[in-house]
């Protein structure tokens, strides 16, 4: 029987937020301040009705403390299985698969498993934070864990152009490396519609800042925000904003609308009508074609997203993001309805899968029938926008 000193380690816990980028999933989180201090965008539903609100420094780093203590048993029981304190298989699924544990022991587990190195901070804009209490955390974190290879957060470009390229850089210098901005458009109209609170500028401001101080820049984009009136617009002024930043990452987002997330409004009143599939891809083409003299990496790692394929290093790999659009755009339109439903699926991940699992494409031509004989194309599309939007 476990004495009350090991039930009392095992329950151990720290506090988490509600969200991470997707490319930080096996990471290490840690939450830094609560919610989003703007909490206005009119395509988000994160947060809403949600307080903002700072944590102490001490409270931080309690939790910091918490997780290195988590860690450093979890290692322990390592040694005890006989793996010198190596988290393998065998030790993550004793931590899994043991209900006595806390979600904060599964979460240090899974992260000491995957060994990426990696930490984000949450919430929704960490960098609003009094610069000398940021470097305080940042500190504590690299000494408790100097594992750490990378540290990130997201931040919102009005945020940073208030904090000096001098204060940016003493937080890089104590251990914050990455950070991500929603840009989601550099169309001004379009920015002041959805509520971003920002404009097209400071967002250039904000990002030159960022990588003049040392971090690394990730910016979000979010194809189909201009909705069937404002794509072009959207995808030329977006892209000339981020000619005129060259971050490091750029990252395609693609705008669902479901009825929980404000923007739904406009969609219902029909003052905002959703792009098409096949508008957002030409929407993305547009966009590809006019990023010129930067040096990004474009990534489209979400299931949102319906062309996964879009990613690569700029220039060189431009004329290959174009192709992966050119095939899709290419397919007849059957293809690309069983496309667009497997992508939402799972099932498929390139259009180049359509016709490496008959099989699969046989029982997605049957589930189009399906859904045709009970509700006609409108049938089809809303099925699809069902799937999707369960991600959001």
């Amino acid at each position: 029987m476990e004495n009350d000193m090991e039930k009392n380690r095992r329950e151990l816990k720290f506090e988490q937020g509600p969200i991470r980028p997707p490319n930080e999933a096996r990471s290490l989180l840690l939450r830094v301040t609560r919610n989003c201090p703007w909490n206005q965008c009119l395509f988000c539903p994160v947060y809403k009705g949600r307080k903002f609100s700072l944590r102490s420094v001490e409270e931080i780093q309690a939790d910091i403390q918490t997780a290195k203590d988590i860690a450093d048993d979890i290692s322990a029981l390592s040694w005890r299985m006989g793996y010198s304190g190596e988290v393998n298989d065998a030790v993550v699924s004793a931590v899994l698969n043991n209900g006595g544990y806390s979600s904060s022991y599964r979460s240090v587990g899974i992260w000491l498993y995957y060994k990426t190195g990696a930490c984000f901070l949450q919430d929704a804009d960490n960098l609003i934070m009094k610069t000398d209490d940021l470097v305080s955390i940042l500190k504590f974190l690299r000494d408790r864990f100097p594992q750490i290879t990378r540290v990130t957060t997201y931040s919102r470009s009005r945020t940073v152009i208030r904090k000096s390229v001098e204060a940016l850089a003493r937080i890089r210098e104590a251990g914050l490396d990455r950070v991500h901005i929603g840009l989601e458009t550099g169309y001004d109209p379009l920015l002041r519609l959805i509520k971003k609170g920002v404009s097209a500028a400071q967002h250039v401001e904000a990002g030159r800042k960022l990588i003049e101080a040392g971090m690394e820049l990730s910016e979000y984009i979010m194809p189909g925000l201009g909705g069937q009136k404002l794509w072009r617009d959207h995808a030329d002024a977006t892209a000339d904003v981020l000619n005129r930043i060259n971050p490091h990452f750029i990252r395609l987002r693609s705008l669902r609308i479901p009825r929980h997330v404000p923007l739904y409004e406009k969609v219902a009143d029909g003052t905002f009508t959703m792009q098409t599939d096949d508008g957002v891809a030409e929407e993305i083409k547009h966009f590809i074609e006019a990023l010129e003299g930067i040096s990004s990496t474009v990534t489209s790692d979400h299931i949102m997203n319906l062309l996964e394929e879009v990613s690569g290093k700029l220039t060189e790999d431009k004329a290959k993001m174009l192709e992966v659009i050119a095939k899709y755009q290419a397919l007849p339109a059957e293809d690309r309805l069983i496309y667009r439903i497997g992508r939402r699926g799972g099932a498929y991940q390139s259009t180049d899968d359509l016709k490496q699992d008959p099989d699969t494409y046989r029982k997605l031509q049957n589930l189009v029938a399906d859904l045709r004989a009970k509700g006609g194309d409108v049938g089809v599309e809303a099925f699809i926008t069902e799937m999707v939007d369960r991600y959001i």
